[in-house]
């Protein structure tokens, strides 16, 4: 097992934000945030956040959940790809550099960073955050498919909650594009709904089809085996901080991010572990867990008689990939 990077925050991005919150009606903040995050459940676009104000209200709310749905990604890709050292990084759709952020966590070996996006005040606010890390990043203001023609390619490419924004047309355009950028791994991420899971097994279809290879979720390079209304999601936990829950007018201390993803690569992955779609059963008798395996979906049921497999079994958690031998 690799060394699973912390979901939460990092101290010095939190404090960054916290201090940009000083002089900031928390009212009116929390007002922006809510709109917005209407704006996007009805099929809007990032083209509502208009001003630094919008800007900071976004990143206070939606930063946390993205960022710990994209370091549960990048430590799944760490399990199944321990020796994966990427130094370059191409993120698409990067709004204020969340998954820019996740990336240098999860990898230290990353030295280049390109950013692409429309939105001029996420973008002021992703270069003003930059600042707090010491890291240099290029970030391109532009539309996406239009800068990649000109984008360098890169060893780890990355699109967290980007396509669901655009239309079917674009993103077939938009993987393509991204798929042409990818040296070695392409991670796309989008919300853990049925919608946002459908976005994903398009991609994953269509790249596919041009000689992609999975890395995870999936242990296999078929057809998903789930029938509808099923659907493959996964979910992170992350703490809430004073000021994203002031933001957001929540009470609980914690928040759960559901989230679909893929990591496609060019060369085939040795590892095919089976991946658990959901929190497993522990019992008296056994722990029964629903297991996507190399093979289709499978019940294991691990008798507690069998005591070495089953203390392993107790521990395993939804998202994990796991193996039955």
């Amino acid at each position: 097992m690799t060394r699973a990077v912390s979901p939460d925050f990092p101290a010095r991005l939190r404090a960054a934000l916290d201090a940009r919150l000083q002089g900031v009606s928390r009212t009116t903040a929390a007002a922006r945030a809510a709109a917005i995050s209407e704006n996007y459940r009805s099929g809007g676009s990032s083209a509502v956040i208009a001003a630094e104000t919008d800007a900071l209200a976004y990143a206070l709310a939606r930063m946390p959940a993205t960022y710990a749905a994209d370091i549960a990604c990048l430590n799944a890709l760490l399990d199944i790809r321990p020796d994966f050292a990427p130094t370059s990084l191409l993120d698409v759709g990067a709004g204020p550099g969340t998954a820019t952020w996740a990336a240098a966590e999860a990898f230290p070996s990353l030295q280049s960073f390109a950013l692409l996006d429309a939105n001029g005040s996420l973008r002021a606010l992703a270069l003003d955050l930059a600042q707090e890390s010491g890291r240099q990043i290029a970030y391109e203001r532009g539309e996406a498919r239009s800068l990649l023609a000109q984008a360098d390619a890169a060893e780890l490419v990355v699109a967290s909650y980007v396509i669901g924004e655009l239309s079917e047309t674009e993103r077939v355009s938009l993987a393509a594009a991204m798929w042409e950028k990818t040296r070695d791994t392409l991670l796309v991420v989008e919300p853990g709904t049925p919608a946002g899971y459908a976005r994903i097994m398009a991609l994953r279809a269509q790249l596919l089809a041009v000689g992609a290879h999975v890395a995870a979720p999936c242990p296999h390079d078929g057809p998903c085996p789930l029938a509808p209304p099923d659907w493959c999601h996964f979910v992170q936990r992350l703490a809430r901080s004073r000021a994203h829950k002031q933001v957001k007018g929540a009470e609980l201390p914690f928040e759960d991010e559901k989230f679909a993803w893929v990591a496609l690569t060019r060369a085939p992955v040795g590892r095919r572990l089976s991946r658990v779609l959901a929190q497993p059963t522990v019992g008296k008798a056994e722990v029964a867990a629903r297991l996507c395996t190399p093979d289709g979906l499978e019940t294991a049921r691990i008798p507690r008689r069998d005591k070495a497999t089953y203390a392993g079994a107790r521990r395993w958690r939804w998202g994990d990939a796991v193996s039955l031998n």
